[in-house]
């Protein structure tokens, strides 16, 4: 028994998750998970037993296998953790926990191992988004009776602060990411195409350590799109001189930690006035709103200044605004909470040191285009770590 950090960091991760149990009156948590590349739904069992499925996550059920991918952590007062997962013979000595058990069919295996408990109060059901109905019918079936209660949060406010070792993992990725973005970027300002230069990207990633889900790029005629591309994220066209080219890591994973800052730029390297000003003003945005962060002041205050901002520099709207009117969000593994928007956080929430932020904008102008950019941080109570070093301005 090993897992990715010590053991006394996992103690204190069960801890905290037993802590929010209590103070709710759960008899127990279930903590459902997905591996096999849906990196962003095996962050909770990821972050308490260090375990990930290999599975495709795409496999068809058969006589044999049925929910391939998927795992559960079951915690309780008093007991070890248990990990139920998809697979014979897990590699035990990767995991934070002795009691693990693999299983063709881990769904109905999890609701066995609940009912043998035999718990006499509500239990705490985390994962209901990503557990699909067909395997909720096994659980349900192998454990009639328990009073479910389901509770996205539970996990996910033990997971938004993060630990000295995870900030340590964090520095590490901000390292990789910035080499990754900037051959990213080199190859779209300098005559590269779309494809040529995100194989670079994924090529410095890889003999890294890290993975990526997707490297979107998009420049010229659909530079106020996400990606050039939807299904690969790239395409094979060349930005020609003076396009606007953007480029992202959406997002590198390391060790389970993500990281997805983004940088826009003119294909050649010579902006017009008018392009430079764009991109200058979307990066003002964010230092703005980077600027307002600090530990106790509310997320809602951030976002209205990245508003006031936007608003007097943007002219129209672009697909990016329309779909992400936020300037950020909690990251670790995958998006956390907070989200830095008016319309997508709680009105209470606050900044707190120990999180780790992506802050971001989208800025666009009609007949010009859309500029990005996003700087990833960690805040302290007196300063905020920025982790992402790529240059600001590529002219």
């Amino acid at each position: 028994m090993s897992g990715l950090f010590a053991f006394a960091e996992y103690e204190a991760r069960w801890s905290g998750v037993l802590a929010g149990m209590a103070e709710k009156g759960y008899r127990a948590a279930v903590v459902f998970g997905r591996g096999g590349g849906s990196y962003d739904r095996c962050g909770d069992v990821l972050y308490l037993t260090n375990h990930y499925s290999c599975a495709s996550g795409q496999e068809i059920d058969n006589r044999l296998n049925t929910a391939r991918s998927f795992s559960a952590a079951i915690l309780e007062p008093g007991e070890e953790p248990e990990l139920i997962v998809d697979e014979p013979g897990p590699r035990r000595e990767l995991l934070s926990v002795e009691r693990v058990s693999g299983h063709n069919d881990p769904m109905s295996a999890v609701g066995r191992a609940l009912a043998a408990r035999r718990l006499d109060g509500p239990v705490a059901l985390v994962g209901a988004d990503v557990l699909p109905l067909k395997y909720w019918r096994l659980v349900d079936a192998a454990a009639p009776g328990v009073r479910w209660v389901e509770d996205e949060t539970l996990v996910q406010r033990v997971r938004r602060i993060k630990s000295p070792a995870e900030m340590e993992r964090f520095r590490e990725a901000g390292e990789i990411a910035t080499r990754s973005l900037n051959l990213l970027m080199e190859g779209l300002v300098g005559g590269a195409s779309e494809a040529g230069a995100v194989a670079e990207a994924i090529r410095e990633l890889r003999r890294s350590g890290a993975v990526c889900q997707m490297i979107p790029v998009a420049h010229g005629a659909h530079i106020s799109r996400w990606a050039t591309d939807p299904f690969t994220g790239a395409g094979a066209a060349t930005p020609e001189p003076g396009d606007l080219v953007r480029g992202w890591l959406d997002s590198i994973v390391f060790q389970g930690y993500w990281l997805d800052p983004g940088r826009t730029a003119v294909a050649g390297g010579r902006p017009t006035a008018a392009q430079a000003s764009l991109i200058e003003n979307c990066v003002a945005i964010v230092d703005g709103v980077i600027g307002a962060i600090r530990p106790g002041v509310r997320v809602h205050e951030a976002a209205e200044l990245g508003d006031r901002l936007s608003e007097a520099f943007r002219d129209g709207a672009s697909q990016m605004n329309e779909q992400w009117p936020l300037y950020g969000h909690g990251t670790g593994l995958y998006w956390e909470h907070p989200y830095i928007g008016v319309g997508m956080s709680e009105p209470g929430d606050r900044f707190e040191a120990g999180m780790v932020l992506g802050v971001e904008a989208f800025l666009h102008i009609d007949g010009l285009g859309t500029a990005a950019h996003e700087q990833n941080l960690i805040v302290h109570e007196d300063r905020n770590e920025i982790i992402t070093h790529s240059p600001i301005r590529w002219w």
